[in-house]
């Protein structure tokens, strides 16, 4: 990538594109994929210190291990839609909702 096409980009999804290639591209989606799991570790973690409970605590709520919600909340490990719902639901008396656009 060229540093004058990086000063020539005009939004952040130009950036993308110019990185990573188009959506739909292989190396898009990746990123997007990489993107999507850093997102919801990232909620994970804030959730999880503002109902001020420890992932040792969480991880005995919801019957798993400590180190599987570290490795949750450092995105090393991809989540099942079931496994997000216990979490927030049973362990940190949360509600999601999802939009599909």
């Amino acid at each position: 990538m060229k540093k004058e096409s990086i000063r020539n980009a005009k939004s952040f999804d130009e950036l993308l594109d110019l990185k990573y290639g188009k959506i739909g591209t292989k190396a898009r989606d990746e990123h997007e994929s990489k993107a999507n799991y850093f997102v919801i570790s990232e909620i994970l973690r804030e959730a999880r210190k503002e109902a001020n409970i420890t992932q040792q605590e969480l991880a005995e709520k919801i019957g798993t291990k400590k180190s599987y919600i570290s490795r949750l909340e450092n995105g090393k490990v991809d989540i099942q839609l079931s496994t997000l719902f216990k979490i927030f639901e049973i362990g940190l008396g949360r509600h999601i909702r999802f939009t599909i656009q």
